[in-house]
């Protein structure tokens, strides 16, 4: 969201109530409350990107592609499911995972340094905990930024 809202968008974000306030302080211009709203109700005018970070059904993600303006572009970080598209109205889709660049990376570390982007780090737990740490993904309690600390201790 810092970083839309640094290209000067206007950003649409879902939470549910106790995330909405740091979706806020992140930039959010809007939030609508997933868990009580259907979200492709909730968005009436076309967007220019669709952003999707989260798992979400197949079925409502397509629904999504429709409130993207004519020439949009949905653009997902979820591996299992593919971002779709709509060529008859020439919105593409893109997946996207890692992206290793060198100068982007600095970039955002100097953002970082600067103060003018922030990470939200909730813990950080040793390497050695991993496995836990998936467990807990997979499981839908986990919330947050998490490092991954190699070596024996995790500050």
């Amino acid at each position: 969201m810092q970083l839309a809202k640094r290209a000067g968008a206007y950003v649409i974000a879902t939470a549910s109530p106790r995330s909405r306030a740091a979706v806020l302080a992140a930039g959010a211009d809007e939030v609508i409350d997933h868990t009580d709203t259907e979200v492709v109700a909730a968005v009436g005018e076309p967007v220019d990107v669709l952003l999707n970070l989260a798992p979400i059904s197949p079925d409502e993600f397509r629904a999504l592609v429709g409130r993207v303006r004519d020439g949009g572009v949905v653009v997902s970080t979820t591996a299992w499911m593919p971002a779709p598209a709509d060529e008859e109205r020439g919105v593409r889709a893109v997946d996207v995972f890692v992206r290793s660049d060198v100068d982007q990376l600095t970039e955002l570390v100097g953002l970082v340094d600067r103060g003018e982007l922030t990470v939200q780090v909730d813990r950080r737990v040793p390497l050695s905990d991993l496995a836990a740490l998936h467990a807990e993904a997979a499981s839908g309690a986990l919330r947050g930024k998490v490092v991954v600390v190699p070596g024996a201790a995790a500050a």
